[in-house]
């Protein structure tokens, strides 16, 4: 087997566009070597990079976070969707060393150590020539429990920058130049307000991760990779959740080109549970599926409002469901779906209308990081068997927008004790059966949404036979 952790110096220094080529290479065998089956992970929280790694390695990309879940939860999820891979890929999140505090133990080092993985630093080597030297032996030095195996030198002047840095790093250090890679247009990933385009909203991904594996395998050493990143030690998977045994419930799940956020071990939890995924298409669909509950992850709704606008038949459909009493939860992208309006560069979208609210997008982000929060009574997911406990609930946040001009009655589900949510004190709104937050929940030990709010829908299902309603919509 094959493992390794993909970091670099800083932010920025193209380590994802090189985890995208090197899985994308590997899994396809490239320039004669065998096709290997590499299983992504992703360090911290994020939906965007996962989505390329996904489409690069053939597999689901899963993230590994220290916020969410402590260390023999991540120990097992790496061993559990690694322990049948031939390379282990991990990409790390921001610099090696970076983290919440002085100690650094949520850091993509602390997540290296825990794990057992060799690093790979992609140096972003623009203007630089002597001074990478003692970059790279500070960084073996600040810790030397983490073994820094190689190092890619990313963003290259020429082949005479590439040569001069060779040169200087084989003089002063032990560490081998695995790969450099030139300055090159065609390895740009197009980015927007909240970083990467993801991928399921354009149809040329396939071709350009194929473009971008090609470059990487062609300025890479695959087999010296391959060699520093071997490892005897095999990993065992952990015993996996039994299945629910009770009757599914159909689940509407919104993914398209809109709304496509949900982690792969969510949506392994929500099939666990139960839940029978079906997916539709908020911008092509003019009704909902026949469901139980639905589902609006995140996504970019503000950048294709004119298609979610027009699409005035589902937007009704919606509407009439949440009212009638379909069991719901939205998150980020869906709450603002969900709302009255979306108003961004001076324009405004009408939008499903369930959420009596407004959204208005900003030039800079209004909720970025993780949170904290704490359910309240109120929380239409509690019951005497399947309750949230009083435990806080750590979860994450990223928008750019803001929720205006709600009732001052409006019912929430979270007290916010860290982040932003709706208003800074509050999230997660409560209307009918529907829960809609800007939060971003995980199915960890900590906070299993999936079975909690499967569970709800299954519990309305009882309601409603009792009350001889109709169920699904």
């Amino acid at each position: 087997m094959h493992r390794f952790l993909i970091s670099a110096a800083h932010k920025s220094s193209g380590k994802t566009t090189v985890s995208i080529g090197l899985a994308a290479a590997l899994s396809s065998g490239a320039h004669g070597l065998p096709a290997r089956s590499v299983q992504p992970f992703k360090k911290g929280p994020d939906y965007i990079d996962p989505l390329w790694l996904s489409v690069a390695a053939g597999r689901p990309c899963y993230n590994l976070d220290f916020f969410l879940s402590p260390d023999a939860e991540l120990r097992d999820q790496f061993a559990r969707q690694g322990h049948d891979a031939d390379v282990c890929l991990v990409e790390g999140n921001k610099g090696l060393y970076d983290g919440l505090d002085l100690e650094g133990s949520n850091s993509n080092a602390a997540l290296a150590h825990l794990l057992d993985l060799p690093v790979v630093l992609v140096l972003d080597a623009r203007g630089m020539t002597r001074g990478i030297a003692p970059l790279i032996l500070g960084y073996q030095a600040f810790d030397r429990n983490i073994r820094i195996a190689g190092v890619i030198l990313n963003r290259l002047g020429g082949r005479r920058h590439e040569a001069k840095l060779r040169a200087v790093i084989e003089h002063y250090t032990d560490v081998p130049v695995i790969g450099a890679v030139q300055e090159d247009a065609d390895l740009a990933l197009v980015e927007r307000h909240l970083g990467l385009m993801p991928v399921n909203e354009t149809a040329e991904a396939a071709r350009h991760i194929a473009t971008i594996g090609q470059r990487i395998a062609d300025q890479v050493d695959l087999e010296r990779l391959l060699a520093i990143s071997h490892t005897d030690h095999q990993l065992s998977a952990p015993a996996t959740r039994r299945p629910s045994q009770e009757t599914p419930v159909r689940i509407a799940i919104a993914r398209d080109a809109a709304f496509g956020f949900y982690y792969a071990d969510d949506l392994d939890a929500l099939a666990a549970a139960g839940a029978q995924a079906v997916f539709f298409d908020t911008l092509k669909d003019p009704k909902l599926p026949p469901c139980d509950g639905l589902l609006i992850g995140g996504g970019f709704p503000e950048c294709f409002v004119d298609g979610l606008e027009a699409n005035a038949a589902l937007r009704a459909d919606i509407r009439q469901a949440i009212e009638g009493g379909l069991p719901t939860y939205a998150e980020c992208g869906g709450l603002m779906y969900l709302s009255r309006s979306i108003e961004w560069h001076g324009r405004r979208a009408d939008m499903v209308g369930v959420i009596p609210g407004d959204v208005t997008m900003h030039p800079k982000p209004v909720g970025r990081g993780y949170v904290i929060l704490e359910a309240q009574p109120s929380h239409p997911w509690r019951s005497t068997d399947q309750a949230l406990g009083g435990a806080p609930l750590h979860a994450h946040e990223f928008h750019y927008s803001s929720l205006s001009a709600l009732p001052a009655d409006t019912r929430y589900a979270y007290a916010v004790r860290r982040g932003h949510g709706i208003d800074g004190r509050h999230d997660g709104v409560l209307l009918h059966r529907m829960l809609a937050s800007y939060t971003h929940l995980r199915a960890t030990s900590g906070c299993d949404w999936p079975a909690k709010f499967v569970q709800y829908v299954r519990n309305c299902q009882n309601i409603n036979i009792k009350e001889a309603i109709p169920c699904s919509h």
